[in-house]
């Protein structure tokens, strides 16, 4: 599936289309403490005749099958799996807005993202829950608000990272040991690719605009934890000068140096895949979702010997780790107590007796490092997992507001906005969202 990010969020702020999920999220008007003081839920435990509804985007509304028909058979408990119409992140705040609520819901566990459902008015506290320390430390860091927990995460949060064509490098004299270890590296290697081969150092899609912004994330990665600190309070702002120099290097040392395919201005992400794989790019910068297209096209092993995966960061050989909708699962206070519970015993459940199968049947890296992740994937999808632990949140898992910077770039690509327009624009929009939302310092 694509991994978007969520443009129709700042949306919903700007056009008013539900007032309360734009709204203070730190107002609590439910008694949040009592969520924690519930007793343990017994995964397994009989639930004949109670029925709980899920709310899915309409691309993963078959995520769940595996597990929701497991937890059926072993509790006699029935959940309905129901698609929210695309675009899912903006539809589904106004459909809470008219008071509709699911019992448990597919969400995007960052803090971009979970406060736009008002979290401590609607959700569930997680907090204690058995699961929640049997997490890796990446996952146990995602789906929590001011130290509360609001979400479990079922999957792990697409990593972001180079892609390779094996046989381009071989070409192009590249092996493992040319792996760079800084961004400038990465783009030296392109330019090796370019140069050496008749392949383009990177394919870049500009005609469906959100990879644009990979580029641009990579080199944020020295900034620290206090400079998000201060950006999510005000204090520093998206026009600061690393910001505005991440984007002018990726005009100027990559597009504008060549080192993308010729029609980069409107590429598209299913190009990329095609592009990779015949070896007319040697490199794709992006998360997982890439990956995904290759495995519904070609075996593992047809994988495995085309295509290989490396982290990059400004200055290192890290990773990104980039949460979407599918890693979290919030459950939302229902005021039916037996659904409410029934809901925590569900989540119990995925994240307990019922996970080794789910990521079995899924094929996907596993949440929990005491269950192994299922034998047979890609070599890329065992280079991600063991990059997972160090990896580097991309912005919508530090910034409070995800701007739609792929928007802005893509107007810079098309020659109407400069860098230094590209940052003002990030920043106006991020400041509105943020005063919206009601955050300190706006």
């Amino acid at each position: 599936m694509k991994r978007r990010v969520l443009p129709a969020l700042a949306l919903i702020c700007a056009a008013g289309l539900a007032g309360t999920a734009c709204s203070d999220p730190s107002v609590d008007s439910g008694d949040s403490g009592t969520d924690a003081k519930r007793t343990a839920v017994d995964p397994t435990a009989r639930l004949d005749g109670v029925k709980l509804t899920m709310w899915t985007a309409q691309n993963t509304l078959n995520a769940p099958d595996q597990v929701v028909e497991a937890f059926e058979k072993a509790t006699g408990a029935r959940v309905e799996t129901q698609a929210i119409p695309d675009l899912y992140e903006q539809n589904m705040p106004t459909k809470l807005a008219s008071g509709d609520k699911p019992d448990l819901m597919f969400w995007q566990p960052s803090i971009s993202t979970l406060p736009f459902i008002q979290p401590r008015q609607n959700l569930l506290a997680l907090d204690g829950e058995p699961w929640v320390s049997k997490l890796g430390d990446t996952e146990q860091s995602l789906g929590v608000i001011d130290g509360k927990r609001y979400a479990a995460i079922v999957t792990s949060p697409a990593m972001l990272g180079v892609y390779y064509n094996k046989d381009v490098f071989e070409a192009a004299g590249l092996t493992a040991s040319d792996f760079p270890t800084s961004y400038d590296e990465l783009l030296a290697l392109g330019r090796t690719i370019t140069d050496r081969t008749d392949a383009a150092g990177f394919y870049e899609a500009g005609g469906d605009k959100w990879p644009l912004q990979w580029q641009m994330q990579v080199q944020l990665t020295d900034l620290d934890e206090q400079w998000w600190a201060d950006l999510n309070r005000n204090r520093k702002k998206w026009t600061d000068p690393v910001v505005v120099g991440a984007i002018k290097k990726y005009k100027e040392k990559l597009l504008d140096a060549g080192l993308a395919q010729k029609n980069y201005r409107t590429g598209t992400f299913t190009g990329q895949a095609d592009s990779l794989w015949k070896g007319e790019a040697g490199m794709v910068l992006n998360v997982t979702s890439f990956q995904s297209q290759l495995q519904a096209k070609f075996s593992t092993a047809e994988i495995d010997e085309r295509i290989g995966w490396f982290p990059i960061a400004n200055s290192s050989a890290n990773g990104m780790y980039s949460p979407d909708q599918t890693n979290g699962v919030v459950a939302f206070r229902t005021g039916d107590e037996k659904r409410q519970n029934a809901a925590r015993q569900f989540l119990a459940f995925w994240l307990g007796p019922g996970y080794a199968d789910y990521i079995a049947a899924m094929r996907i890296p596993s949440v929990q490092p005491s269950v192994p992740t299922p034998a047979g994937l890609p070599q890329a999808s065992t280079a991600q997992v063991e990059a997972l632990p160090k990896a580097i949140g991309v912005f919508q898992a530090k910034a409070i507001v995800a701007p739609d910077t792929h928007l802005y770039l893509a107007d810079m690509i098309f020659g109407k906005k400069t860098p230094q327009q590209v940052a003002q624009a990030i920043q106006d929009q991020f400041a509105q969202v943020a005063k919206a939302q009601g955050a300190t310092g706006f």
